[in-house]
């Protein structure tokens, strides 16, 4: 089965900034990143598609990932922003879906760790947005922390049928504890139907022994085939090469049979996102 990386990023700092990316400690990563310089990394890794994923809450920058999955054939889908509180959000999915290349749009995200309000994702006007989003068959990516967990498990019962992918397992660390806390939640979201999680983002946060355990509760919890690598390129460039990234991952999945192994590199991400074959 083709291999998919479900989860990278692309910017130009020329057409926008991207103000999170700041201080010494972000350094390496404070320049633009193309298709092209993922190409030829994703093909060494037998990467064939990957979904392309928003870094700024603008429509436009939707717009034009779409515009990048239409005239790129390595991006297979986009995960975008729209303003899920907005009265017309039905409307807007509309016109993303009617543009050129949204036929990619697989889902929208929204940094709700950025959000002051802890229970956001239950708001009544978001839980208005995200019925409109499973409504337009799109998927809903949680950036999310751990501390935000539970309140994705009530957004998962308030919409029944919204696919919602887990990214980055929320973000934990492991130098700072909170394991057992981190793992009872995680189960929890993943006995809602159609809940699934990325394995991505783990290496600017800890070494890939620390991640076992981790990598253990989410592979139980949603079984393989709610889970989807993703490479969180450029940002993984903090820590390590995409290819590290994609040794770290086939590391952790070692142990699970063929299929199982295929489903989390392309099988999984092409079901949650409703990709066409690569």
């Amino acid at each position: 089965m083709p291999r998919i990386d479900a989860h990278h990023h692309v910017w130009d700092l020329g057409v926008r900034d991207q103000p999170w990316i700041a201080g010494p400690s972000m350094a390496a990563i404070r320049r633009d990143f193309t298709v092209e310089d993922l190409r030829p990394a994703a093909r060494a890794a037998g990467v064939s598609g990957t979904v392309v994923v928003q870094t700024a809450s603008v429509e436009k920058e939707t717009l034009e990932l779409l515009e990048l999955a239409h005239r790129e054939d390595l991006v297979a889908g986009v995960v975008g922003w729209a303003d899920l509180t907005a009265p017309g959000i039905a409307g807007t999915l509309a016109e993303l879906r009617a543009a050129r290349g949204g036929e990619h749009l697989a889902g929208l995200r929204h940094p709700v760790h950025t959000e002051a309000d802890p229970l956001w994702l239950v708001r009544p006007g978001v839980r208005r947005g995200l019925t409109a989003v499973r409504d337009a068959g799109l998927a809903f990516d949680l950036l999310i922390r751990p501390k935000h967990l539970s309140t994705a498990v009530r957004a998962a019962r308030a919409v029944p049928g919204l696919r919602l992918v887990l990214d980055h397992l929320a973000a934990p660390r492991p130098a700072d504890g909170g394991f057992g806390t981190w793992a009872a939640d995680i189960r929890a979201l993943a006995a809602e139907p159609g809940t699934f999680c990325k394995l991505s983002g783990m290496l600017t946060a800890g070494p890939p022994e620390a991640w076992t355990p981790y990598a253990e509760v989410v592979l139980e919890a949603f079984g393989p085939r709610r889970v989807m690598f993703g490479s969180d390129w450029p940002v993984c460039l903090l820590a390590a090469s995409y290819a590290e990234v994609v040794a770290a991952a086939e590391g952790l999945i070692g142990g699970l049979p063929d299929e199982d192994r295929e489903a989390v590199f392309g099988g999984t991400a092409a079901r949650a996102y409703h990709l066409a074959p690569p």
